[in-house]
């Protein structure tokens, strides 16, 4: 069992500490799904970067960006967000948490 409350708050602790304002940890790896906790402080932003075959993003703190060609959403605390299948990039609004949810094939 994992507390992603305890984690998401250890990460945003990590991310003020790191010189690019990010901090993760995969936390399961049972192929083909992984699932991740990314913090990120506000401002800080993952480049775009592709799709895998599967994702989801639930906002555990805060508020993010997600920018794709097919348009830009603002995502906040308790959000679940189906991945559209195309390159994207995040943004962190306020200082934020998040749990990666990906499945590759």
């Amino acid at each position: 069992m994992y507390d992603l409350n305890a984690i998401a708050e250890e990460h945003l602790t990590a991310a003020h500490r790191d010189e690019h304002g990010r901090s993760a940890n995969l936390i399961v790896r049972e192929q083909p799904l992984r699932q991740s906790v990314i913090a990120l402080t506000a401002g800080t932003s993952l480049d775009e970067h592709n799709t895998p075959p599967a994702a989801s993003l639930q906002v555990l703190r805060g508020a993010i960006r997600v920018t794709a060609q097919s348009g830009d959403v603002e995502l906040t605390t308790g959000a679940l967000y189906l991945l559209p299948p195309e390159r994207h990039g995040i943004t962190a609004v306020t200082d934020a948490a998040f749990l990666l949810t990906a499945v590759n094939d």
